[in-house]
């Protein structure tokens, strides 16, 4: 037999907190769903492109390229 409470008479009138937590767990779950879709395109997993200068002065402080070639080539990119 169902008692005055109805269901939740084991934590009366505390059953919308229930529904509002059950319901935002949904949405929430749906919301991240659609952003991990939304990163699994093609640029989703791809590093963001660095610029073409800074990645020369990065070589040039590791000392892969000279001086002259690291001045030669800024010239070049600033075309």
């Amino acid at each position: 037999m169902m008692n005055e409470m109805g269901d939740f008479g084991w934590l009366p009138g505390f059953g919308w907190i229930f529904m509002l937590l059950f319901w935002g767990l949904v949405i929430l779950g749906i919301v991240a769903i659609v952003k991990w879709l939304a990163s699994a395109g093609p640029s989703g997993n791809t590093p963001k492109a660095r610029a073409a200068l800074d990645i020369l002065e990065e070589r040039y402080a590791r000392g892969e390229i000279d001086r002259d070639e690291f001045e030669q080539k800024k010239r070049d990119l600033a075309r």
